[in-house]
């Protein structure tokens, strides 16, 4: 653990020696807490064994029920997980290594590539705006007390160059520093977010924390990177402060004041983007299947249409040609094995066509018409032969 320096009675000397004690602090108030949590001597080490336990006899129960298949895709992805989960919740080394240093030192390295500096791309930009304070309190302190005098109140330019000094400060300080604290504070339940990615029921929890993780990392490269624009045109017209010497005009006084309010703007506007960017984040699993359609529980009713069509014979009141020639065929063999004076009797003069409903078009309804058109044709067959 590192001997870190606290703040002392007069705070810290500047932005960037604030950002590096918040950093040495959180690593250590992390590194603490892990041990607390599951470390060897932790307070919830018998939790996470009961834990562990139950998804392995859940794991096991679904497997000799057969609610799991015991294949290769199935198990993997489990074992994978509970093998992370193991690694990450009770090695201090490994979350250091890995989500720490990812969470903290990636997004760094990234601002440096992209401002192409050597070293913290965060320190360097906190130097920077050190710098620019400096500028301004300098000027301020400089600025002739009789022009001060002359312009009473707020219009006067020492009190507009505080003003848009206190801005720029807060605008870094407050981004930069509220990042850092909420970002240890999230990394410090890391280890408990971290088993609740094993149950279905409380993943969601992980895919928060892991959301909220990185988009307060995405938030100091997003201000690096955009602040460091904004710094550039600024500076400028700081540097024209030393120029100008104690007489300031007020014009110069009033564009620093704008250009420090909207250097504020973008960097609340970094929040803004950060949370666009990771809200719609979502872990790779496969979407869910939409339900089928639950069949009618009325199958063969239709509704009657209006200008109805004369009836059809029996084949081709069927939906399907298969069953229609089926039907077909059974009627002319029932036909030719009955004798001549069965065959007159049956003869009946054709009804009047009568609107009908249509014949079924499911394969269900198809089968259950066939079997009662066979058996009513059955039935006549045998009455005749009695007869």
């Amino acid at each position: 653990m590192n001997q870190c320096e606290p703040f002392g009675a007069e705070g810290p000397a500047g932005v960037a020696d604030a950002l590096q004690k918040v950093d040495c602090l959180a690593n250590d108030a992390t590194a603490v807490s892990f041990g607390r949590l599951f470390g060897a001597h932790g307070s919830f080490t018998t939790a996470l064994t009961i834990v562990l336990t139950l998804y392995i006899a859940l794991l096991a129960f679904n497997l000799l029920t057969g609610r799991s298949a015991l294949r290769i895709s199935v198990l993997t992805p489990r074992m994978m997980t509970l093998g992370l989960v193991l690694t990450f919740a009770t090695s201090w080394i490994a979350y250091q290594s890995v989500v720490w240093n990812l969470a903290t030192g990636a997004p760094d390295e990234i601002a440096s590539v992209l401002v192409g500096t050597k070293g913290s791309a965060t320190v360097l930009f906190a130097q920077q705006l050190d710098g620019l304070f400096g500028a301004i309190t300098d000027a301020v302190s400089n600025i002739n007390p009789g022009v001060t005098a002359a312009s009473p109140g707020f219009a006067s330019p020492a009190n507009i160059l505080s003003i848009a000094g206190l801005i720029l400060l807060l605008g870094t300080v407050g981004v930069l520093v509220v990042c850092r604290l909420a970002l240890a504070a999230l990394l410090i339940l890391g280890p408990v977010f971290i088993v609740l990615a094993l149950f279905e029921g409380t993943r969601g929890l992980f895919e928060g924390w892991l959301k909220s993780v990185a988009m307060f990392a995405l938030v100091p490269l997003l201000t690096v990177v955009m602040g460091s624009g904004a710094l550039a045109a600024i500076a400028p017209m700081i540097d024209g402060l030393q120029q100008a010497g104690s007489d300031i005009p007020l014009k110069t006084a009033v564009s620093i004041l704008v250009a420090s309010i909207i250097y504020l703007s973008l960097m609340l506007l970094v929040f803004k983007v950060a949370g666009t960017l990771t809200r719609s984040w979502r872990l790779g699993r496969a979407p869910a299947l939409a339900p089928a359609a639950a069949p009618s529980p009325v199958t063969g009713h239709q509704e009657r249409p209006l200008n109805a069509a004369p009836a059809a014979p029996a084949a081709a009141a069927i939906g399907s040609d298969r069953v229609r020639s089926a039907v077909a065929s059974v009627e002319v063999a029932t036909n030719s094995r009955l004798p001549a004076p069965a065959m007159a009797r049956l003869a009946m003069p054709a009804p009047t066509p009568v609107p009908s409903l249509p014949g079924p078009s499911d394969a269900r309804s198809q089968l259950r018409y066939l079997h009662h058109r066979v058996a009513g044709v059955s039935n006549n067959v045998s009455r005749e032969m009695l007869r």
